[in-house]
């Protein structure tokens, strides 16, 4: 069975002191100390618009003295809310670089608890597994709805919450339908790449190569995409590489090293993810090259990695902290019922351009060639500190 775990993001500006349970403050003790009924500290702390001014701020005055907080588990058998959401625990790929689902969690516990929530995140190996621990937690009442991620083609998920008649949202797009039933929020993976590609066109590179994801992905394509439509309209389509491989350092690294092997090799380097684009600098590297120098190389996600990578690794940064603000506003929308039609939300993530992206080397140009390895079973500048 999987694990499950409440709790939110931690850090903050201060830690709170430790109370022992029988010498926490009761209702019963800020009702006797404020000098009203337990149903008027209720109403103060559940329905403030229920009591006179003078009375409200004199029961809260007690209540933050005292410094009272209701029982969530009373308030769930009075209202048969939660205030917990639930959400799946994704691993980190293991050639990667990890960073942004840490960040995603970090910042969905923040999003959650400002709004009054908690979020309960379980692991599991599949979606098929999901959707049984969904359905456990629903079962139980332990939730009152959910946060999907990773969304891709043949998603079986969405269309089984729907049917149950769950609230959720997903992180990510409906790959492969065109009209879903419920709302996402995700990130324009092409405008991103788009943005890298002028960027690099404005150092002067005509040859930008893309590293890529083999197709199918939707992340994947839709990064691709990107590349591919801006080296399109800015007349470049005749002089790019591509390659195409599993997520991974390893990949990037073997990918690079064969794009750079070629009689007119690329200038530049759009990776779809950090990890491919680490593999790029170390194939650099391999040949006595440098990042930023002699070939430019821009990632997607902008990892930690990224900014101790030496040089510096220049890449586009998802606004992951919008993204969590947003799954939690459409949710809780769709749970108090202000929301009854499916919320379609895409973020802009921008280029951040460290020492990995320079001015192209003068007298390059090339044709279009495509490589693609075998699939394994298994613009913003950064300130200097």
């Amino acid at each position: 069975m999987a694990a499950a775990q409440r709790g939110r993001a931690p850090g903050g500006p201060g830690r709170a002191r430790a109370v022992p349970r029988d010498k926490r403050p009761t209702i019963e003790m800020v009702a006797k100390r404020a000098g009203v009924s337990r149903q008027t500290v209720s109403n103060a702390a559940n329905a403030p618009h229920r009591l006179r001014p003078e009375t409200l701020q004199k029961v809260l005055g007690v209540i933050d003295e005292l410094g009272y907080r209701p029982s969530k588990a009373a308030r769930s058998l009075r209202t048969r809310s939660t205030q917990v959401i639930g959400c799946r625990l994704l691993p980190s790929n293991a050639g990667g670089t990890g960073g942004v689902l840490d960040r995603l969690l970090h910042a969905l516990c923040d999003a959650a608890r400002s709004k009054g929530y908690d979020v309960l995140t379980f692991s599991v190996a599949s979606d098929d597994e999901e959707i049984e621990v969904c359905d456990d937690l629903l079962r139980r009442s332990a939730v009152d709805g959910f946060v999907l991620a990773n969304t891709h083609y043949g998603d079986v998920r969405p269309e089984w919450l729907t049917a149950a008649g769950v609230h959720f949202v997903a992180f990510g797009r409906p790959w492969g339908d065109a009209n879903p039933a419920h709302s996402w929020v995700d990130v324009d993976g092409a405008a991103g790449t788009s943005e890298a590609v002028h960027h690099l066109a404005g150092l002067g590179h005509s040859r930008i190569g893309c590293l890529a994801l083999p197709e199918g992905s939707g992340t994947g394509d839709d990064r691709f995409h990107g590349w591919q439509r801006a080296t399109a309209a800015l007349g470049l389509p005749c002089s790019t590489l591509v390659g195409r491989a599993e997520d991974g350092i390893h990949s990037g690294k073997a990918l690079a090293e064969k794009l750079l092997s070629l009689p007119e090799p690329p200038t530049a380097l759009v990776c779809v993810s950090d990890a491919l684009a680490v593999g790029a600098v170390r194939a650099l590297e391999d040949r006595g090259l440098v990042a930023g120098r002699d070939v430019s190389v821009v990632g997607f996600d902008d990892s930690p990695v990224a900014s101790v990578l030496r040089p510096r690794l220049s890449s586009v940064r998802q606004p992951i902290e919008a993204v969590a603000q947003n799954l939690v506003e459409v949710l809780l929308a769709e749970i108090s019922g202000t929301q009854r039609r499916p919320s379609r939300c895409l973020l802009s993530p921008w280029v951040v351009a460290r020492e990995s992206s320079g001015p192209a080397l003068a007298g390059a140009t090339g044709r279009t060639t495509l490589v693609t390895l075998p699939t394994p079973d298994s613009y913003r500048k950064e300130q200097t500190r």
